[in-house]
């Protein structure tokens, strides 16, 4: 009778911490611009190079959004393990598409902003850009997937991750996400929330 509600009270527990991981990497995104000339990282070579490398599947997503090359340039930032969701650490701990493990730290965040490698840096990438740089790229490119942000609070940079339920995602994945209903996120101007998605499993 009271499993349900331990369950629930878990996930919601897990949902938090999960925040709280996405907002310390917040603060490290933003010590990292003060460090370097206000401008993103760009370490395409770590993205091609490190763990398993570039995009290992056939499938969807067609780029590569996880976040294991951000663990070195991020290193001297970052104490503790805040680069995993903790309902990803079980729930989704198989999946090549989620987690990388980079120098025996696990992530299982998604950074859409820099999933290519390509050259030139595309309009929908942040690769060594300043914020104000990807946010006018965005709103020039007015990609009918992202929309038109206004600000810096409006656009994505880290999130925790999911599985649209459109064509090309694998049947078994179809609307599944590490928190049911949704996801956290990571915006540009460093602060995190909870963004409801009709579109995943409650």
């Amino acid at each position: 009778m009271l499993f349900p509600v331990y369950a629930q009270a878990k996930r919601a527990a897990q949902k938090t911490t999960c925040l709280g991981n996405l907002k310390n990497l917040g603060v490290a995104f933003q010590l990292y611009l003060n460090d370097h000339d206000d401008r993103l990282p760009d370490r395409r070579d770590l993205k091609a190079t490190v763990a398993d490398g570039y995009r290992p599947w056939t499938g969807w997503p067609p780029s590569d959004p996880r976040a294991g090359w951000l663990v070195e340039p991020f290193a001297p930032y970052i104490r503790g393990d805040v680069w995993s969701c903790p309902s990803a650490r079980s729930a989704w701990a198989n999946e090549v598409r989620v987690a990388q493990v980079v120098e025996e730290v696990r992530t299982t965040y998604w950074l859409w902003r820099f999933d290519q490698l390509t050259d030139p840096v595309p309009r929908d990438n942040f690769w060594g850009k300043t914020p104000d740089q990807a946010l006018a790229d965005l709103q020039a490119e007015n990609s009918p997937f992202i929309g038109y942000p206004n600000g810096l609070a409006e656009v994505e940079l880290a999130v925790d991750p999911y599985f649209p339920p459109i064509g090309t995602v694998p049947q078994p994945l179809r609307g599944l996400a590490v928190h049911p209903g949704g996801r956290n996120r990571l915006m540009l101007d460093t602060h995190a929330k909870w963004f409801r998605d009709a579109r995943l499993r409650p």
